[in-house]
């Protein structure tokens, strides 16, 4: 069985920067699309970021596109979240995600349905 845990998450003040990480129990995923999701409290869990393992390419919600990168670790098994310029509307646990079903990540990238395999979530917290 799969397994992400993420981790990093914490308290950060307006402006500054964060790195998140999520770690798969298991080896790289060739061809796969992993995201990075958030959600508030009382609000609907959203997509951030995603990437398509295959070739790399990225894709990111406008309200963090040129603040947040989204990247593989070396050895395939952990990705990364860079957050810069953090806003407190960017406070939210954040949650990795693994899509095992289909191949690539496509325009349903930021879809929660596309995603079987979730973590438990790291909280982060900015304040202004």
């Amino acid at each position: 069985q799969v397994h992400l845990v993420e981790s990093g998450g914490g308290p950060v003040q307006a402006g500054g920067s964060l790195k998140i990480s999520c770690r798969s129990s298991r080896y790289t995923y060739s061809r796969r699309c992993m995201g990075w999701f958030r959600q508030a409290p009382g609000k609907e869990r959203e997509g951030v970021a995603a990437i398509y393992t295959g070739s790399g390419v990225t894709y990111y919600a406008d309200s963090v596109q040129g603040r947040f990168t989204i990247s593989q670790g070396s050895a395939k098994n952990t990705l990364y979240l860079q957050m810069n310029s953090l806003k407190p509307e960017d406070s939210a646990m954040y949650y990795c995600a693994l899509d095992l079903r289909t191949f690539g990540c496509g325009v349903s990238w930021y879809k929660v349905v596309k995603y079987n395999i979730w973590g438990q979530g790291t909280q982060v917290t900015v304040s202004s």
